[in-house]
């Protein structure tokens, strides 16, 4: 083994987490629109028709294909999908750390600003029941709250438990899950998009 070879290797295939190259990876936008002189989140709300989470909101985005060359042109591409979005007239402002719901699964969010006007008459009512906004100043003015959620660890009847000590005696460990909540009108936005929508938040504050 050469010592300077493994330093180059370690060094040019950094990823940004050990399971990301094998990780279901998904990129989101964070669409800013102005309205009435003042800047607004835009959101989603699935269509019931869906397969995955219909009627839930979210952000514009979904998972990243082999054929995106970033996980941002990704987050364009979806957001073109479902919004009806020409990615030419999107100005990105920033991109988020990375969400790392799980090792096999992390959302890589983007903020960007994009015309409302364009949004209200050509997104896809395939995926897309509505549209609505929230004021950023409602959202730096009001705080979300929490609920924890148990989760339980358990394995598979083929799991080795004489490999491990204590074999099937083994102590797994429970957790609890943060899931917060925005209230805001007839919406509550919650899950994924509230986490990364709070950490948004914090940040601008």
């Amino acid at each position: 083994m050469n010592l300077d070879q493994v330093k180059t290797q370690l060094n040019e295939n950094k990823s940004l987490f050990i399971g990301e190259k094998t990780a279901f990876r998904s990129a989101v936008l964070i669409p800013l629109v102005e309205s009435d002189g003042e800047w607004h989140v835009l959101f989603e709300v699935r269509s019931l028709t869906m397969r995955k989470q219909p009627g839930d909101i979210s952000f514009p985005g979904g998972r990243i294909d082999a054929s995106d060359a970033s996980p941002m042109d990704a987050a364009l591409r979806e957001t073109q999908e479902e919004l009806g979005i020409d990615p030419k007239t999107v100005t990105i402002i920033g991109e988020l750390s990375p969400y790392i719901a799980s090792p096999s699964f992390v959302v890589y969010p983007f903020v960007a600003a994009i015309d409302y006007h364009e949004i209200i008459h050509s997104f896809n009512k395939d995926e897309v029941d509505e549209v609505f906004t929230i004021p950023v100043k409602w959202l730096l003015d009001h705080e979300p709250y929490m609920h924890l959620v148990s989760v339980q660890s358990t394995p598979s009847s083929s799991f080795p438990f004489e490999k491990i000590m204590n074999g099937d005696q083994y102590q797994w460990r429970a957790n609890s899950m943060e899931e917060w909540f925005f209230d805001y009108g007839k919406y509550t936005v919650w899950g994924l998009t509230a986490r990364i929508l709070k950490h948004f938040i914090e940040i601008i504050k």
